[in-house]
């Protein structure tokens, strides 16, 4: 499950980056949660065809995060307003940027 979570936040990120087809396919099995027998029937191809896509997909997204790190940085910003010091809150958007 923390899978799907952690996969959607990185397809929110990064969606623009992706073709049309890998955006249905990612849509489909993961926010739908079509199964890949009911992707490959929806779209005249082989449940295989479909996995395949996914797994590149979520390779392209891991990809880019190793290398632009949004998500990674989202996440700092957010346990910053936790904090309760002016510093501490500095020091984490120093290290941010």
């Amino acid at each position: 499950m923390e899978d799907f979570v952690y996969y959607g936040q990185l397809y929110d990120l990064y969606q623009g980056l992706l073709t049309e087809k890998q955006k249905r396919y990612f849509e489909d099995y993961y926010f739908e949660n079509l199964s890949l027998g009911e992707m490959a029937e929806n779209y005249s191809v082989s449940r295989n065809a479909i996995f395949r896509q996914i797994h590149i997909t979520v390779k392209k997204l891991e990809e880019y995060e190793s290398i632009m790190r949004l998500y990674q940085k989202k996440k700092k910003l957010e346990d910053v307003l936790e904090f309760n010091s002016i510093d501490e809150i500095k020091k984490v958007i120093e290290s941010i940027l």
